[in-house]
């Protein structure tokens, strides 16, 4: 399989080790940066999709960029046909419009907040929990999520993906809460908070308490190989038949293991 990857930063560099692993190519980096990159990479690092030449020797596009930039890269590579596994978040309030865009040029699309097996079968694990917990009133739910200090966005998509699916089965939650807060948590809300510190690669954990007792559920990312496995995985997936379309890592782990509820 060769690889175009999108952005260089730490997710770029963990993918380029982990696909050399599983033998596939690099065939391009895509990086505003890449002058002060070039040194090492050589010829297959470029600046912009607009101006790349190696681009078209990939079979599949892996976007880590930034969310300023990511709606008109996945739009872009769309447009080339080629299939596209999407790690960055914050976009998704462009979702309709990739859809539509995706639609028209016939292309094939595949994002997630977290492509980590681990992290995705931790979602389907707090969901059912959530839908137990549910049935007893004396529980409450909140949690927490810890990540390095250069991470650019708080909270994390992982946490923001994980809140969402708990709301759907715990339905005394109506909302979450992220940031700190100086009153009282009201009963329809599900405080979240996040903390930036070190190298922590990402932590999050989901507790229920009652009065009688406590339980935790935690995926603690060890390095980012996990990342990188599960979105090497989904690049695979995605082009290992013809498909068309915006899929999600749920679509894979539906066909591996069942829906989740």
């Amino acid at each position: 399989m060769k690889i175009a990857l999108i952005g260089y930063g730490k997710m770029g560099k963990q993918l380029e080790k982990s696909a050399a692993l599983r033998e596939h190519k690099i065939a391009a980096v895509i990086d505003p940066y890449a002058k002060e990159k070039a040194s090492r990479l050589g010829s297959i690092i470029e600046t912009s999709i607009d101006d790349s030449k190696n681009i078209s020797e990939a079979d599949v596009a892996i976007e880590f960029s930034k969310p300023d930039s990511a709606f008109k890269n996945i739009k872009q590579l769309s447009d080339m046909q080629i299939p596209t596994v999407v790690g960055t978040t914050n976009w998704y309030d462009k979702l309709a419009d990739i859809k539509e865009i995706v639609e028209i040029n016939g292309s094939s699309i595949i994002y997630a907040p977290n492509f980590s097996i681990g992290v995705n079968l931790f979602y389907r694990i707090a969901q059912y929990a959530a839908k137990l917990f549910n049935s007893f009133d004396d529980y409450d739910v909140g949690g927490f999520e810890v990540h390095h200090n250069e991470k650019l966005e708080s909270p994390s998509g992982t946490a923001k993906t994980l809140v969402e699916k708990v709301i759907s089965e715990f339905k005394r939650k109506k909302s979450p809460i992220w940031e700190t807060v100086n009153r009282k948590i009201e009963d329809e809300e599900l405080h979240f908070p996040s903390l930036r510190m070190g190298a922590v690669p990402g932590t999050h954990s989901l507790i229920f308490d009652s009065y009688a007792d406590s339980v935790q559920i935690t995926h603690t990312a060890r390095n980012r190989s996990g990342f990188a496995y599960g979105t090497l995985y989904a690049a695979e997936w995605l082009i290992a038949e013809p498909r068309k379309g915006v899929f999600t890592i749920d679509d894979i782990l539906d066909n591996l293991v069942g829906p989740c509820l």
